[in-house]
């Protein structure tokens, strides 16, 4: 039987919800089971407790599966199977935690395991927008940046398996410093979390603005979508906000275009459903960044993010790790 030709779990796991599920070789969602991340150290109990329900399923209907595919919110080491230890990064309970050894241990599939966005990537190559094609780059916004890139029909992970981190590219010579430590990061313009930032440095210039009634009179409710619908109405503060998360995103994609030359680029995460009316303004900034014949040639799609899905990330990631390797682990 060829490589592909069963179905294959895969697995999402948030900073909110953990979602798996059982996905067939031309990525529709057979089931699919979802839950609350929950508190400190019941991230692992969570993702167990979903797996078993889908490989319970996959027994119920007597479906061979491929392998398990798990993608995390955070760098990863392929190698070893577990997300690499980051100060202050998400999830610490994770950080260093053998996890495909201790989820092939209970499940006795193969499991494979990276980052989400990377996951997320294979996904769209092989499903969505970048099937049939040789080079994609996905970019998904949402509380922070991620990134993910297919070139010449290979994801690229990088010397430490942190290629694609595109939200922590400088799109400013001065900017303001992001929580990775560097300045005029794509991600301080634009992912969800600093974007509100950016509205809140600038309330009290703005007093006439409705972008803090919007929030309940508490400047941390102010949110990306708060922001983006105060625009759409003209809220002079909001507009100043979401002009300037415009101009970073095109200088972001220019770079994408100019030194990457994918065919296909792909927006998408929690932010992008707010981007996604603004795609046209988007594409002529970003042709002030981009290379005429480079930009002609790429092509831009801006779309939401389906928590559903997400899981055909984990199994879009067995599919071509069993791809790359062959049968004979």
């Amino acid at each position: 039987m060829s490589i592909g030709a069963d179905p294959a779990i895969g697995v999402d796991v948030g900073a909110s919800t953990i979602s798996a599920g059982l996905i067939d070789p031309d990525g529709a969602v057979i089931f699919a089971a979802q839950a609350p991340t929950g508190g400190s150290g019941r991230v692992i109990e969570t993702i167990t407790s979903l797996l078993d329900s889908v490989v319970a399923e996959a027994s119920r209907q007597r479906i061979r599966v491929e392998g398990v595919g798990v993608g995390l919110p955070g760098p990863v080491d392929v190698e070893k199977g577990c997300m690499r230890s980051v100060d202050g990064g998400w999830m610490s309970e994770l950080s260093g935690m053998p996890l495909a050894r201790l989820l092939r241990e209970r499940t006795g599939q193969l499991v494979f395991v990276d980052n989400d966005v990377n996951a997320l990537t294979l996904s769209e190559w092989r499903w969505g927008f970048g099937r049939n094609v040789s080079s994609l780059v996905t970019i998904a916004i949402g509380t922070g940046i991620g990134g993910g890139v297919v070139l010449n029909g290979t994801l690229v992970r990088g010397h430490l398996n942190t290629a694609g981190e595109i939200g922590h590219v400088a799109v400013s010579l001065d900017g303001p410093r992001c929580v990775c430590g560097g300045v005029g990061c794509l991600s301080v313009y634009l992912a969800g979390r600093m974007v509100a930032d950016r509205a809140r440095e600038r309330l009290a210039d703005h007093p006439d603005s409705t972008v803090l009634a919007r929030a309940g009179g508490d400047p941390d409710r102010i949110s990306a979508e708060i922001l983006f619908t105060a625009a759409a109405g003209g809220d002079p503060l909001a507009r100043a906000v979401v002009d300037q998360a415009c101009e970073a995103l095109a200088v972001g994609l220019g770079a994408v275009a100019n030194l990457l030359n994918p065919e296909v680029v792909v927006v998408t995460g929690g932010v992008a459903g707010s981007l996604s009316p603004l795609k046209a303004d988007i594409l002529m900034r970003m042709s002030r960044r981009t290379l005429p014949f480079v930009l002609d040639a790429t092509a831009v799609h801006i779309m939401p993010a389906d928590k559903r899905s997400t899981v055909r990330g984990g199994a879009a990631l067995v599919l071509y790790e069993l791809g790359q390797r062959g049968r004979d682990l």
